[in-house]
């Protein structure tokens, strides 16, 4: 059984353009189901489902004369005559493609619709060429509401803050706490939550995260000190939430600071990290500040490491609101610091159990950037203005 994601209706605006629907996120994030969902609604004969793991399927873009290729389509019930549909799966282990797509697209009636689980892959895999031919989107792990889909529980979720304030009860919290704490310990990996078994799911899991680590890491990069790559991982692991000292983080894997900026650029080009600038209204102060680190997903947090809660919540929370624009976070010298700054827009504190006093403080340090809009999300159901549950975001 599928369940569906929210991104296929942003997917779906475009099915009937031209252009190619590229389709990247982090590995085992669902890709391959969402494009075979798409695949399914699809009103026509002419199409082909192909997975490029698959040598045979590698054989057929073989052809040095691209023309050729039809000819083995063929078998498939293909047919260059009328409009086609060709649904290919992880291109990066073909990049050669590229070149191939482009000729046919130019060339035939031809809708493509591609995966691949690296932007960093992706970015070099795509050449200037194809500018204006392709929609890229983005897939994460599910998000709550998502989750809740996957578990079918339903719940409303409000497309506001303001109205998430407003939604928040005591009732409604207490209700899908236990989904909200097995979402923060296992994450959203869709075949970890389908899981029902703890053991399994945690199995589910190191086995994400091994071939994450066999086929995006090793199989796309060119790091002579794998090892030193791997404990770089589990520390990011231990300080999600956190700010990053390279230098420190150099020190402690035992490789050079450009090195571990290389490191950096990589996982956060194969989704496996995001790293959040600070926020500042002067644009040079935020480029030189140090950033933020979240892990794309809370159960290789919890698997792997010993995080706080505190570290787990503050990680889901990002999971959750990342889509909503640019993310930044802001913290004064001093000491005080807003979690999430939302477009420049709205300002969010991450408590277990938020209060008057925490609103009342982000509220003074808000209003001291112009900030208007601003909540403390709280894990555990708290009364009082400004304070959102967890569960809501």
């Amino acid at each position: 059984m599928y369940f569906s994601r929210k991104i296929l209706k942003e997917i779906e605006k475009h099915l009937k353009s031209r252009q190619i629907i590229v389709l990247t996120g982090m590995r085992r994030s669902g890709k391959t189901t969402a494009f075979r969902m798409i695949y399914e609604k699809i009103n026509s004969e002419n199409k082909v489902f192909l997975d490029l793991e698959n040598p045979l399927d590698q054989k057929i873009f073989e052809e040095k004369d691209y023309n050729n290729i039809w000819a083995n389509l063929r078998p498939y019930g293909i047919t260059p005559q009328k409009k086609s549909y060709v649904f290919i799966d992880e291109i990066q282990d073909k990049p050669e493609i590229t070149k191939t797509i482009k000729y046919l697209y130019d060339h035939y009636p031809v809708k493509f619709f591609l995966t691949g689980s690296s932007s960093f892959y992706l970015k070099n895999l795509f050449p200037e060429s194809l500018a204006g031919r392709k929609f890229i989107f983005e897939l994460y792990p599910l998000d709550f509401e998502e989750f809740l889909m996957f578990k079918r529980r339903k719940k409303e979720f409000k497309a506001e803050f303001k109205d998430k304030e407003k939604a928040g009860n005591s009732v409604v919290c207490e209700r899908f706490k236990k989904l909200y704490d097995e979402y923060l310990d296992y994450g959203g990996f869709p075949q970890v939550v389908l899981e029902e078994s703890a053991l399994l799911k945690k199995s589910n899991l190191s086995d994400i995260f091994k071939s994450y680590f066999e086929k995006d890491v090793r199989g796309l990069a060119d790091f002579k000190n794998i090892s030193a790559f791997r404990d770089l991982i589990l520390l990011l692991l231990g300080r999600a939430g956190a700010k990053l000292d390279v230098s420190k983080l150099a020190k402690e894997v035992g490789v050079s600071r450009e090195t571990v900026y290389s490191y950096l650029s990589f996982l956060e080009a194969t989704y496996f990290i995001k790293l959040v600038q600070p926020y500042s209204r002067n644009v040079d102060r935020e480029v030189s500040g140090a950033r933020k680190v979240y892990i794309c997903d809370n159960g290789f947090i919890s698997q792997f490491s010993r995080s706080s809660e505190g570290s787990l919540l503050e990680n889901a929370v990002w999971q959750n609101i990342r889509r909503r624009g640019e993310i930044k976070y802001y913290q004064k010298r001093s000491g005080p610091e807003i979690d999430f700054i939302v477009d420049g827009k709205i300002a969010l504190e991450v408590k277990q159990k938020g209060s008057d006093y925490d609103y009342a403080k982000l509220a003074a340090l808000a209003k001291s950037l112009k900030i208007k809009e601003y909540y403390v999300v709280s894990r555990k159901f708290a009364e009082g203005k400004g304070i959102i549950p967890a569960v809501e975001v």
